[in-house]
């Protein structure tokens, strides 16, 4: 099998099975959506969705977030990992939004980047939901399930973002970000994949490779 055999049949399938996948992150407004993609480093969506209710409330808007005190935030998002930095990186991004963007979440990835506690899978992904950007965020179900798939061999995220963006169509890769994420939550697991009942067995070099194996 090709590898662009492997793609087409992989996009495929996620076309027919995976249908109009989104971000399980709650949100209602680009400033709550970046709160949220930050908040969620290293940390389960599930968790962050049960934070951020009273941390909006809380802190509305930009203006808000970028007034509050770091101690006070820190008590509302103590149940996340890595609390104390990553309130004072949503503090100092609120900040710049306001001083150095008019209080709008800037557009595209590298100037995203710009902002405290932004790195590139943030950003990919803020762009990517919000503006409807040709990128591909990759973060750990991104990176195992291309690599067992045998989309990517890159070894680190930006390498595999590149393998992906090479051969994924761009108005494909806002979706295709998402197909990625779910398969690897509930189905191409850290742990225990589901081979046996995965609809990729076909395409999948590392299910391919094991069968012959055994």
């Amino acid at each position: 099998m090709t590898l662009q055999e492997r793609y087409a049949g992989i996009l495929a399938y996620f076309h027919e099975h995976g249908g109009a996948a989104q971000s399980e992150l709650q949100f209602s407004s680009p400033y709550e959506l970046i709160v949220a993609v930050i908040l969620s480093a290293q940390c389960t969506d599930k968790r962050v969705n049960l934070t951020t209710p009273a941390l909006f409330r809380r802190y509305p808007r930009f203006a808000d977030l970028a007034a509050a005190e770091e101690d006070t935030l820190f008590d509302l998002i103590h149940s996340i990992s890595y609390p104390r930095s990553k309130a004072r990186h949503l503090i100092g991004m609120a900040r710049k939004v306001c001083t150095e963007f008019g209080g709008e979440l800037p557009v595209t990835p590298e100037a995203l980047m710009t902002l405290p506690g932004v790195g590139r899978k943030t950003a990919n992904v803020v762009a990517s939901i919000l503006f409807q950007e040709p990128v591909i965020a990759v973060d750990t179900h991104v990176l195992r399930v291309s690599q067992r798939l045998g989309l990517a061999r890159g070894k680190t995220p930006r390498a595999v973002e590149l393998e992906l963006e090479r051969h994924i169509p761009a108005d494909l890769r806002p979706r295709a970000h998402h197909w990625l994420i779910l398969h690897g939550r509930y189905v191409c697991t850290a742990r225990r994949p589901a081979c046996p009942s995965c609809g990729l067995q076909a395409f999948c070099k590392t299910f391919r490779r094991q069968s012959k194996e055994e």
